[in-house]
């Protein structure tokens, strides 16, 4: 199963919106044929081990990473194949998350005398796929925000300067992220500061290519009144970029030049608070196929975010330089006691280069934790 966890992991930039899977096929002690999914539309990882094989699978173990699949969608299913290949056994490491045909690949497998054993390795198996779950389990993509501060917690200089607080490696890192994320999200209010583009500009082997050359995250703009220049970087190629705006407050005009562009524009109600409806936005990103979204964004959208209680994930890289306390903080959190404070569960540290890289886990502890907090969130929003 560990060696079908690693197949898997090479289609880390490539499955959106279909999930990672790997496969083994083992005979007398011997691999004897692997695959991975590697696109949406194209051959299942057991399709793909099966046709990689030396020899029948007749009597062969099947290591799966994810319960084959019992349905036709654009390809026929994968349990079909395994029960005409003739494998003696399926081993598998995990259930299909989806609650309307999770457990029925496994009962079709079952069903035609073929033993089931499993799960196995299971939580490195949903570790594959930690947004296709939580969209299929709770219909959100998983929210991971990226941030990258100084070693006094700051993100930018006071006038927003902060090109560049960490290093290559570091930078390269966020690369990765944005590769295996089906969009990126930020805020209008970076969007007019930096005029960034968001792409992806490495390859699978993460080798620096052209960004034409390689499969592109959806951009994803939080903009209230639909305020974005229509030659922003971000906005090109147009049929890639999406944009989330509160209908009223959005000029017909300028709505009309970005859509005859090919942008997409998408509208979301206000939420209680007068902001922009954070969850509503990641609703309908779950509902369009959207596993992973990455958030890269100022301490506004990123308080917003974690005020409603949407980020799964936050990934800070630490620079060894102070830049003082006039510089802006990771996150914008008006929180003036201590039983206020918002806590985080460590889950790695690494070095990167020559700055560290810390993954934490929200803890929300309390349903009601964004109706604690106060401030204005509105100038990324």
């Amino acid at each position: 199963m560990a060696k079908a966890i690693q197949l898997a992991k090479k289609g880390r930039y490539t499955t959106h919106p279909n999930p990672r899977v790997g496969c083994v096929l083992v005979k007398d002690q011997q691999i004897i044929g692997q695959g991975f999914h590697v696109k949406a539309g194209e051959g299942h990882a057991e399709v793909n081990a099966l046709a990689d094989a030396n020899q029948d699978a007749v009597g062969a173990t099947a290591y799966v990473t994810l319960e084959p699949c019992s349905h036709q969608g654009k390809t026929p299913p994968c349990a079909d194949a395994l029960i005409k290949a003739g494998v003696a056994r399926v081993v598998y490491g995990m259930q299909d998350p989806n609650p309307e045909v999770s457990g029925n690949g496994l009962a079709k497998i079952k069903q035609a005398g073929i033993e089931i054993i499993g799960p196995v390795l299971e939580a490195e198996c949903e570790a594959l796929n930690l947004g296709f779950i939580k969209r299929m389990r709770e219909g959100l993509p998983y929210v991971r925000v990226k941030l990258a501060m100084s070693m006094d917690g700051r993100t930018a200089m006071e006038s927003g300067e902060s090109q560049w607080i960490t290093d290559s490696a570091a930078r390269l890192d966020v690369q990765r992220l944005r590769a295996q994320s089906d969009a990126i999200v930020t805020g209008i209010g970076s969007v007019l500061a930096d005029n960034p583009s968001m792409t992806v500009r490495i390859d699978n082997d993460d080798q620096e290519v052209d960004p034409k050359s390689v499969r592109q995250p959806i951009r994803v703009i939080m903009d209230t009144a639909l305020s974005i220049l229509p030659e922003a970087k971000i906005l090109y190629p147009t049929n890639q970029a999406w944009m989330f705006s509160v209908e009223e407050e959005v000029e017909a005009e300028h709505l009309e030049t970005l859509t005859k562009k090919g942008v997409t524009v998408r509208f979301s109600p206000r939420g209680l608070d007068g902001r922009l409806d954070l969850l509503d936005a990641m609703e309908q990103l779950a509902d369009s196929g959207i596993n992973e979204v990455l958030l890269e964004a100022g301490a506004e959208l990123a308080g917003g975010f974690l005020a409603a209680g949407l980020i799964d994930e936050i990934v800070v890289y630490m620079a060894p330089k102070l830049l003082g306390s006039s510089a802006r903080p990771l996150f914008k959190l008006p929180l003036d006691e201590m039983d206020e404070a918002v806590e985080l569960t460590l889950k790695s540290v690494r070095q990167v280069g020559q700055d560290v890289r810390l993954v934490y886990q929200p803890r929300y502890l309390e349903d009601d934790f964004e109706d604690d907090l106060e401030g204005d969130f509105d100038e990324e929003l």
